[in-house]
Formats: C-alpha cells, structure tokens, sequence
C-alpha cells in the first residue's frame, strides 16, 4: 500500500503534473476575460444600436407612411400625387 501512496505523490507532484495544472489556471483566466470583453462589447453595440438605428428605422417607417396617405389620397381626389408627376426638362 505504502508503494502505491509514494507512486501517487511522485505522479501528482511530477513536473508535468504541475505544468499541466498552471497552464488549465491560465488559460480559465483568458477564458473568463475573454467572456468579460465580450460582454462589454456587445452591451456597448446593443446599447449604441438602440440609440443611434431604431429612431432612424422608426423616422423611415413614419415617412413611407405619410407618402402612402398622400398617395391614396390623390387617388381618391383624382389628382395626380406628387410621384406620379413628370418632372419638366
């Protein structure tokens, strides 16, 4: 029994074994602040698309419907709607 303890401590204080347990402690540290920045970055992105893309989507969105008003409207006045009117050369 003692052969087998004495051959378990040789393999777990082994250079190898040492080596082996730093580079998984490093790498769980990169790992972890990888994960941290990437976090950041998408709040960052998420945050800044909110911001700066939805109210220009929501203007866009507001403009095609006014145009589709003045359309329907010029159709059912009989007037020609300002798209449909030839521009002069």
């Amino acid at each position: 029994m003692s052969k087998n303890s004495s051959v378990l401590s040789r393999v777990t204080d082994s250079a190898v074994v040492r080596r082996t347990k730093s580079v998984a402690k490093d790498t769980t540290g990169v790992a972890k602040q990888l994960l941290r920045s990437t976090g950041k970055a998408a709040w960052i992105a998420g945050t800044s698309f909110l911001i700066l893309v939805v109210p220009l989507i929501i203007a866009m969105d507001r403009e095609q419907q006014i145009n589709e008003l003045e359309s329907q409207q010029a159709n059912i006045l009989g007037t020609p709607s300002a798209h449909s009117i030839p521009l002069a050369n």
